[in-house]
């Protein structure tokens, strides 16, 4: 089955889905996690074709997933996991799901049906929900887990940048647009120019890149380096922002004047991948203090608790050797690179005149 993004699917029954799995709740070393469960017989829009992502383990790269797709809006919650909130999104396999004509709803006894669960089953929802801890248990400072994210390597094969395959999926899915991909090959190709090493090119070739980008309103080049020196203390600020809040994110030469020679603020990365959303303004939707450590599978708290910004995620437009993932981690953001922004005042109407229109709140709006 071939599925593209947008296309309908209905999530099969916890029945079928049990006998799809080996007694360790997986799926060609995929895993079944315990809160997709709650979308069995549900019906969803395909996000997009996962046929491949990007190795945030061991940090090889692409890697390749036969038969996969993320669905719209379908994250891990985190709740098997320890209360992770990576908010990671999640990898289905073709096999369950099944394709349908649009969004329509069953009758409550076929919904009743799709969840029903008998032990002839290949697997059991214990087994499942077993599967969330790896097997080899450290001595301290457990639990480790085991996800989607942690066993990546384990369900993937590594997908070189220059297999040229990848990218005519990529449009054949509808994952990226041709405009997407030239933009992508245009920035690629300076990019090899502009890479450590070639540093007698490297400013020439930028100033070129930024001057024929600018022609139809495109961004700087995205990887520039931080300005406070290695070795000392970067900046920060305490703004308490909270779920729901509007914010500004800074202009890029702020943001740079905040962060060092590695691009890190307190140990958080500054990607390429957020330049776009620079001195754009975006809701508050998390603050995030804790998460499971792929490479490790062990929970990890933040000495300095991060934000996430509502559809704000990595959009793979400038990561090298990674070109278009799918995979749309969300962006995590230190409270120095954001400004508040006060909430614009209610619309008012003529009490006279009845209206179905509303008024919403701006979701990215340029600055």
């Amino acid at each position: 089955m071939s599925l593209r993004a947008g296309d309908w699917v209905e999530v099969r029954s916890k029945e079928e889905i049990l006998r799809s799995l080996d007694s360790n709740g997986r799926l060609d070393g995929l895993p079944f996690m315990p809160q997709m469960f709650e979308f069995c017989g549900r019906r969803l829009r395909v996000y997009k074709s996962a046929h491949k992502t990007c190795d945030t383990v061991n940090g090889t790269g692409g890697r390749t997933l036969p038969d996969g797709v993320h669905l719209e809006n379908v994250r891990c919650d985190g709740r098997a996991y320890g209360g992770c909130q990576a908010a990671c999104l999640i990898f289905w396999k073709a096999a369950w799901l099944k394709p349908v004509e649009g969004p329509s709803e069953r009758s409550e006894g076929d919904r009743a049906a799709a969840g029903a669960f008998r032990q002839e089953a290949g697997c059991s929802e214990e087994a499942v929900l077993a599967g969330t801890l790896a097997a080899d248990q450290p001595a301290t400072g457990g639990p480790r887990y085991a996800c989607q994210a942690t066993d990546l390597p384990v369900f993937t094969t590594y997908l070189p940048w220059w297999d040229a395959r990848q990218y005519v999926r990529d449009y054949t899915s509808g994952n990226a647009s041709l405009g997407q991909l030239v933009s992508g090959a245009i920035y690629g190709s300076y990019y090899y120019f502009v890479r450590p090493g070639h540093d007698t090119l490297r400013k020439p070739f930028r100033w070129v890149y930024d001057r024929v980008v600018s022609l139809w309103g495109g961004l700087p080049f995205p990887r520039r380096r931080g300005v406070v020196p290695m070795g000392e203390p970067t900046p920060y600020v305490t703004l308490d922002l909270q779920p729901g809040e509007l914010v500004r994110v800074k202009s890029y030469e702020e943001i740079l004047a905040t962060i060092d020679e590695s691009n890190k603020n307190r140990g958080l990365f500054f990607d390429a991948e957020m330049v776009p959303y620079c001195g754009k303004i975006f809701r508050v939707q998390a603050r995030v203090s804790r998460f499971i450590g792929e490479n490790t599978g062990l929970m990890v708290t933040l000495k300095t608790p991060a934000l996430i910004l509502e559809n704000v995620w990595c959009q793979a437009c400038y990561s090298d050797r990674r070109m278009h993932c799918p995979r749309s981690i969300y962006s995590w953001w230190r409270e120095v690179w954001l400004e508040r922004v006060a909430a614009a005042p209610p619309v008012r109407h003529d009490p006279v005149v009845e209206t179905s229109e509303r008024t919403k709140d701006p979701v990215a709006v340029d600055a």
